[in-house]
């Protein structure tokens, strides 16, 4: 398994049956330039929210409230700009700002009062639906017409959106972050074991607060630049809540088994949306996705909890037959010896 890589790539094997699969099967369909460029921009938000999910889970802390943030940063800088008559900055820097307020209730409510993450934060994300409908009034926001709001996200660059541009420069961001600053190690220490961490001298409270606000700010950006790619809507974040689950699960399975991580993360998205994106071509059946989705979910939880007791079983064999070995050269050392 280890030699075929199957064990840190097998969603990139994953994703070269369903392109052949459904290549083979829908060719006019499936084998086009607007189809890869239709991924490749839609899938773009996904992969972002997820990446915002991926920094406070590497710390062990959940974040439910991520679709609903998305979906107030959204109408919020719509409203604005339509409603108001604001410019499109300063819209984006009120959605960005109010995003970040919520990230600071979210690390209160789980540092200060000590309620766990899922429960806090899946309580602010229905209060969130609840003060998203105060703030549209029920109405679904107009598209807004500021100059270069469109442009923000529509640009082509090389074919594609620019929008993917985007979204491999918050990437490697995280990904330097994460994985190469003591911030990143102390964050996956934290995940780790909270109590070794804390002993070591890390300071476990400050890094949540710091998880969770950056969770929010990151889905800010994504629910603004939702509204440039797409025009707002009332629901669209809640939807995307579990394929971004999904996506970091299957993602901690891929190049670093084991551990939340930014490039496993992207390539799980789009491995995702390539395979419902083939099925429904097939079906033309669009629940697909959601089901798809829930099934991706179980088994990369599935996968990413029995990975950690199959490397340790490995392990204590490898341990074994090492001592075995060494107790069968003991006589023979012996007999040379004598």
């Amino acid at each position: 398994m280890s030699r075929l890589g199957l064990d840190r790539f097998s969603a990139l094997y994953l994703g070269a049956i369903f392109i052949i699969t459904f290549g083979i099967w829908t060719p006019d369909l499936f084998l086009t330039m607007s189809t890869v460029q239709s991924i490749a921009s839609a899938q773009a938000i996904v992969a972002i929210m997820a990446i915002a999910l991926i920094v406070p889970l590497s710390a062990g802390v959940f974040d439910l409230s991520i679709g609903a943030v998305v979906n107030l940063s959204a109408v919020i800088v719509a409203i604005q700009q339509e409603r108001s008559g604001w410019g499109m900055w300063e819209s984006i820097a009120l959605a960005v700002g109010v995003s970040v307020l919520v990230g600071v209730v979210n690390a209160f409510i789980v540092v200060k009062l000590r309620v766990g993450s899922f429960i806090a934060t899946l309580g602010t994300g229905t209060v969130i639906g609840a003060v998203q409908v105060i703030v549209s009034n029920q109405t679904q926001p107009l598209p807004p017409t500021t100059p270069g709001w469109a442009e923000l996200t529509q640009t082509e660059v090389g074919g594609f959106q620019v929008i993917i541009v985007y979204l491999l420069v918050i990437a490697l961001f995280f990904w330097w972050l994460l994985g190469h600053t003591p911030l990143g190690r102390r964050l996956y220490a934290i995940g780790g074991n909270p109590d070794a961490a804390r002993l070591s001298g890390v300071k476990v409270e400050n890094h949540i607060w710091f998880s969770l606000i950056v969770s929010s700010a990151l889905c800010g950006v994504a629910g603004v630049l939702y509204c440039s790619l797409s025009g707002p809507s009332l629901t669209f974040g809640t939807a995307l809540l579990l394929p971004a689950f999904a996506a970091a699960f299957l993602g901690s399975t891929q190049l670093k088994p084991g551990r939340f991580n930014i490039w496993g993360t992207v390539i799980a998205v789009y491995v995702l949306a390539i395979g419902i994106q083939g099925l429904q071509y097939v079906t033309g059946v669009q629940w697909l996705g959601d089901m798809f989705n829930g099934i991706s979910l179980i088994v990369a939880v599935g996968f990413a909890s029995l990975s950690p007791r199959i490397r340790a079983r490995r392990i204590e064999r490898a341990a074994v037959e090492n001592r075995l070995k060494a107790a069968e050269d003991e006589p023979a050392e012996e007999l040379v010896s004598g």
